[in-house]
């Protein structure tokens, strides 16, 4: 029996570990938390992410690491990666940990990104600013997430003191743009490089958090197009597991936002949406075993549960929505749990998105 080590134990690792049940496999998690949700599915050994110790006997006893969040310390990842098979590549982790690196490698695979500066001080915003034009999102380079460590810049007004608001320095600045849609593009790298681009998502978000992800989007000529930036980064990063890239679609044409090297808040539709759920075909992938069909079964949804769960009074149709609870406490912002919706067609997903919404409401 394989055995396979994660670092991370929230509920990606989780749901990693539920989809290894079919696989038949073993997990041995890394993670500090006190009640990390993949607790459920396997062995937790509770210490730091970055214990070279720790991370040395989570490589000694398992086949292959992977990782179910993208900021674990690249030199943690690195300082086993010699002695055992650590998948995703840590190159990937480094891109995607850095905005700015992450924005040059978009560029250099000729993905179009909006617009763009590094700041390090109020005069650079001043000077993206007067280039790029206002109103801008101003980032932190590192560590953002779910709308954090962000603030947006609509006029001259707004310059003074939102550097130092965000750290001083290490900083971003993004032309904000007006954008018809979210999309994400999932896919999925093997060892041997055989690859499957999983259907075109749309996303929405409430308060900067996703909310609800709806697939397929039945847009072909995006679909193709992202699947092409997708696959290109895939094979430029000799990547293995699964990966999403974030677009907006602005008038029909795709700029690149940003990527994550694992898988997916919007890619939950698939455990029941598709004929391969993300979490299993990244499992194959770091295997190297043979990739599952991504082909969608119907018409889905993913609703994020944030903040509150529903009341164990809540009655879905058994045929058409899963609950799935990640067994955390609840707290203001924080991601709960999330209902999949799987329909024959798109107005049966959109009624029963209506349902299941109303008896969310207390």
């Amino acid at each position: 029996m394989k055995r396979i080590g994660i670092i991370g134990a929230g509920q990606l690792g989780q749901m990693l570990g539920q989809a290894g049940r079919a696989l038949e496999l073993e997990f041995v998690f890394l993670d500090p938390s006190p009640e990390p949700p993949a607790a459920t599915v396997g062995r937790v050994q509770r210490r730091a992410f970055d214990d070279v110790a720790a991370l040395e006997q989570l490589a000694a006893a398992t086949d292959v690491v992977t990782y179910e969040f993208e900021n674990v310390p690249v030199g943690a990842i690195e300082s086993i990666a010699s002695d055992t098979c650590v998948y995703p590549p840590p190159e990937a982790l480094r891109f995607a940990q850095d905005r700015l690196s992450e924005k040059r490698l978009f560029e250099a695979l000729h993905i179009p990104v909006a617009p763009y500066r590094a700041v390090d001080s109020e005069r650079d915003l001043r000077a993206a600013a007067a280039e790029i034009g206002l109103p801008v999102v101003l980032k932190t380079r590192r560590l953002g997430y779910d709308g954090k460590g962000q603030a947006i810049i609509r006029d001259g007004s707004d310059l003074a003191g939102s550097v130092a608001a965000l750290g001083g320095g290490n900083l971003i600045a993004e032309q904000l743009i007006a954008f018809d849609r979210e999309v994400s593009a999932i896919g999925v790298r093997n060892v041997r490089g055989d690859v499957a681009v999983y259907p075109l998502i749309e996303n929405q978000h409430r308060d900067g958090i996703l909310d609800c992800s709806r697939a397929p989007l039945a847009m072909p000529r995006l679909a193709e197009v992202a699947s092409r930036h997708l696959r290109q980064m895939l094979s430029h990063l000799e990547y293995v597991g699964v990966l999403t890239i974030e677009f907006f679609d602005v008038g029909g044409s795709l700029l690149a936002n940003e990527y994550a090297p694992r898988v997916h808040n919007s890619g939950h539709w698939t455990i029941e949406g598709a004929r391969t759920s993300q979490f299993e075909n990244h499992l194959r992938a770091i295997l190297d075993l043979p990739l599952g069909e991504v082909a969608p079964v119907g018409h889905s949804a993913m609703l994020n549960l944030i903040g509150s769960m529903p009341p164990n009074s809540i009655e879905l149709d058994p045929e058409m929505a899963w609950l799935h609870d990640y067994g955390k406490s609840p707290r203001a912002g924080r991601k709960l749990g999330h209902i999949t919706i799987v329909a024959d067609n798109a107005a049966g997903r959109e009624r029963e998105i209506a349902r299941v919404r109303e008896r969310l409401i207390p």
